[in-house]
This record gives C-alpha cells, sequence and structure tokens, in this order.
C-alpha cells in the first residue's frame, strides 16, 4: 500500500512539473510577442501576395512595398528614426494605393502635341508652374489620357493625397500596372491628315514609332503587354496600332469599333466623356420649372446605328413640349445646348455612329434625366454604379413603335423625377475632369476601375508562364509566347 502512495506522489509531482514548465514556456512567447509588436513565428510566405497595392503608414508616408515570399526587411530594433516627412495620407492612414509605372516617352507622344515645348533634356513640364492647355471645345470630350497623366506627375510632389487611388512609381517590378502617356485623341483629332510633302501623317508615325518602343521594352515581354494601360478614347484613335497592341486595357468610350477580340469589356474599361457644357451649379430648378418635356439636340442624320435617330425625328417632331432639332457646336451651339438641358426634365441620348455619345454625360452635368436608346452602349464603372437609379433605358426597337416613347416619358411623375434628379446631383462629380484630381472624380473612378482589374490581369500573366521555362532548351529561360487571338 505505502509502494502504491509512492508510485501516485511520484506521478502527481511529475504532472506538476510539466504543467509548471508548459506555462512559462507559453507565458515567454507571450512577452517575445508583445515586445516585437508582431508574431515572427508565422510563415509570411504562406501569407497571400499583398504586392498588388502600396499602402501608406503614419509613422512611414512613402509606399510600404511588401515581398512576395516573406515579411517586410528589418525589426524594429533595427530601424533608424528618420527625419519628419510631409503626410501623404492625413484623412486615412492607411490608404491603399494602385501602384503605377509611367515610361518617360518622349514629349512628342504627349503635351508636345499641344504646343508645349521641352526645355533641355526635361520630358514633362513642370506642373507646379504651368500646366499645358488641352484645347478646348469638342476637341475636350475625349482628353483622358491627359487628365491620367497630370494625376500620376502630381502624385510626385503632392504635400497629400488624400483622395487619391494612384500613385506613380519609378520601379516597372513594383508597379501593379503599366501606364503609356499617348495622347492618341488629340494626335487624330490634330494631326491625322497627310500634308502634301509627307508620304504619311504625323498621327501614324507616331503610332508605328510607339509600337516599336513598346514591343521592345522589358516591361512589355514580361507580361506581353497585358498589364499595360493605353488610352483611346477618340473611336478612330490608334487605329492603326490598336491590331499590334490589343492584348494591352485600353480605355475607351466604347466597344463600337472595335472586333471583340481586340476590345472587350472583359479586358478593358470604358471612360466617361468629359462634358463639353458648363456644369449647372446651385440647381433649384424642380419638375414645374423645366417647360420642356423631352429634349434633342445634335446630328440627326447618321450612319450605322445611328439611322434610329432620323427615325424617332419623325415620330417625335411635333410632339407637344418635345424639342427635337439639329445641332452641332458652331455658333453658340455649345450654350444654346446648355440652356436646352437646364430648362428639360427628360433629355435623349440615342446611339450615333457609335453606341456612345457625349451628350449623356452633358446631360448629367444639367441634371436632365437621360433617357438611353442604345441597345450596345457600356457605361463607364457600371460594376459599382447603378445607372436605372437616374436614366432611363429603352430598347431600340420599342423606341420606334408609335407612341411608345413619348407615352412612357409623360407616364413618369413628379415623384418619381425628382428622385432621379436628385440622384443626378448626387453621381455627377463621379464624371468630372479635374486637376488637381480630387476624391470620387472620374480620374479617381478610373484608377479605382483599373485596380479592380489587377487581379484578373496578374492571373493571366502567371497563366502565361505555366510553360515557357520548358519551351526548348533549359538554358534559354523563360520567353514571351505568343499570344492567341482569342486569350481573352
Amino acid at each position: 500500500m505505502a509502494e502504491r502512495n509512492a508510485h501516485f506522489t511520484g506521478q502527481k509531482s511529475l504532472f506538476c512539473l510539466f504543467l509548471v514548465t508548459a506555462i512559462l514556456f507559453m507565458l515567454s512567447w507571450f512577452f517575445v510577442w508583445r515586445s516585437t509588436g508582431r508574431p515572427h513565428f508565422i510563415d509570411h510566405s504562406l501569407l497571400p501576395n499583398s504586392k498588388i497595392f502600396a499602402t501608406i503608414d503614419n509613422d512611414n508616408p512613402e509606399p510600404r512595398i511588401q515581398s512576395d515570399i516573406g515579411p517586410s526587411i528589418g525589426n524594429a530594433e533595427d530601424e533608424v528614426e528618420a527625419p519628419p516627412k510631409k503626410n501623404l495620407a492625413e484623412c486615412n492612414p492607411n490608404k491603399v494605393f494602385l501602384k503605377v509605372f509611367m515610361y518617360d516617352l518622349p514629349p512628342e507622344f504627349h503635351f508636345e502635341l499641344l504646343g508645349w515645348k521641352a526645355e533641355g533634356e526635361s520630358v514633362w513640364p513642370d506642373i507646379r508652374k504651368k500646366v499645358p492647355d488641352y484645347p478646348s471645345g469638342l476637341n475636350l470630350q475625349h482628353s483622358i489620357e491627359y487628365w491620367l497623366t497630370l494625376d500620376l506627375l502630381y502624385s510626385e510632389f503632392a504635400d497629400s493625397l488624400s483622395g487619391h487611388s494612384a500613385i506613380r512609381v519609378h520601379n516597372a517590378s513594383e508597379a501593379d500596372v503599366v501606364f503609356v502617356p499617348f495622347f492618341s485623341s488629340i494626335s487624330y483629332n490634330r494631326y491625322s491628315r497627310v500634308k502634301p510633302h509627307e508620304k504619311g501623317s504625323k498621327n501614324k508615325l507616331l503610332q508605328e514609332n510607339l509600337v516599336k518602343f513598346l514591343t521592345t521594352q522589358e516591361e512589355w515581354k514580361r507580361s506581353g503587354g497585358r498589364d499595360h494601360i493605353i488610352v483611346a478614347h477618340h473611336p478612330n484613335s490608334l487605329l492603326d496600332a490598336r491590331m499590334k497592341l490589343w492584348p494591352a486595357m485600353f480605355i475607351l468610350a466604347d466597344f463600337g469599333r472595335y472586333p471583340p477580340n481586340i476590345a472587350n469589356v472583359d479586358k478593358d474599361i470604358i471612360a466617361p466623356y468629359k462634358h463639353v457644357i458648363k456644369n449647372f451649379v446651385n440647381d433649384l430648378s424642380d419638375f414645374d420649372s423645366r417647360p420642356t418635356l423631352l429634349y434633342f439636340k445634335g446630328a440627326i442624320y447618321r450612319k450605322d446605328g445611328g439611322f434610329v435617330r432620323q427615325e424617332l425625328f419623325y415620330l417625335l417632331k411635333d410632339e407637344k413640349n418635345v424639342h427635337f432639332s439639329f445641332g452641332s457646336a458652331q455658333r453658340d451651339g455649345i450654350n444654346k445646348a446648355a440652356q436646352g438641358m437646364h430648362s428639360s426634365k427628360f433629355c435623349l441620348n440615342i446611339a450615333g455612329d457609335t453606341p456612345s455619345s457625349n451628350r449623356l454625360f452633358d446631360a448629367i452635368a444639367s441634371h436632365c434625366v437621360p433617357v438611353i436608346i442604345s441597345d450596345d452602349v457600356e457605361l463607364p464603372y457600371e460594376d459599382v454604379l447603378d445607372y436605372s437609379e437616374f436614366c432611363i433605358f429603352v430598347r431600340t426597337s420599342d423606341a420606334l413603335k408609335g407612341k411608345f416613347l413619348i407615352n412612357l416619358i409623360k407616364s413618369i411623375g413628379r415623384d418619381e423625377w425628382n428622385r432621379m434628379w436628385k440622384r443626378l446631383k448626387e453621381v455627377e462629380n463621379f464624371f468630372e475632369f479635374q486637376y488637381p484630381s480630387k476624391e470620387g472624380d472620374a480620374v479617381q473612378m478610373i484608377w479605382q476601375t483599373v485596380a479592380r482589374k489587377v487581379p484578373a490581369i496578374r492571373m493571366k500573366v502567371h497563366k502565361s508562364k505555366r510553360f515557357s521555362h520548358w519551351n526548348g532548351s533549359r538554358e534559354r529561360g523563360p520567353r514571351s509566347l505568343p499570344l492567341p487571338r482569342n486569350f481573352w
């Protein structure tokens, strides 16, 4: 009996010793964790890659890039106190930025097209002193690349980037996307005509040189061009180069003049036009103070899908409180259109030569409820914005049925119109281009749309490399593979 008690007492002592040792071991790890501020025993190589975006800390206002394969380099005790720097994210210390590498293309591809002359070896104008003006009038509606380029340049010296979505980085390996600063729309508008002493237009020559430049760059070869952003907002811009640069992400007005294997909604982005009429500031109008029920002023006889305009003209021209007339930007046409939209309840946006039209964004700026008749239209950032809250969509086949359209418009009462009118005023900032750009405007909305495409781009780039190491001799290393026509 005594032997059994002694054996039991020995077991109990061993158990107590083991328990005390375990508790001390756990406490020691807890104090180590508390002292370092993070659990270093976690294998960060197993965590998801967080390189897609750069973040800004309170203590470090520079972009913090996390490695693909492990934790950030350096421990807390190794850090040296840095001199105070400007706070780039004063409103949001954990601000996430899209990282954009922008080629330093020669000025002939961008600001020189606006009449700016470079000094010395400078590639970019000093926009802190003066921003080169973009041509006014209808040229402005396709000026998207101008505003995006300005925004990237601004990100390099701004005291605060609060509200901004993208920053320029100078190391392509850190970038999420690569931006090509070619002002393709103004190149088409101003330089597409062949002069008497020239064999080809300046616009065509610039496109040829652009293709030669891009396809020889390591950045292009690394991804096959899939992570490159090229703006071709004017429907006739980049006509010669688009077939060769098709793997890139295009920023377009619509897909009207592109075959689906060159441009499509899966890989490309639709950006708004810059409206050409003035904003309706201090709009105190209401349902009763806008006498015109339905308004349209513009080109009536169009080709391709624009035939519906002339058909609707004959259906609506004699309707009461409907204004449907020919108009152009000449002879004060823009101001007259602004006055008409400001005094109308509904504004027609009808397909023309292409599915989209600047008229939609003029209507939004006028708080005139858009009536969209364009079956193939694609709209900016529709993945996050519900246009049915402030627009009316009508199928072309229905619009051409006798009294269908006018009866539909007349059936919309004061309360419903007021709701849509208020929503227009809430979303109008999403379609504003300005410098410096501001939170929630068109420039920032476009960058955010690009950011939402980045994971899909990265997945396609990674998939394209699956067999690249094993084609031919292993000593050759990775090489670029030809892209199939139906890759996207």
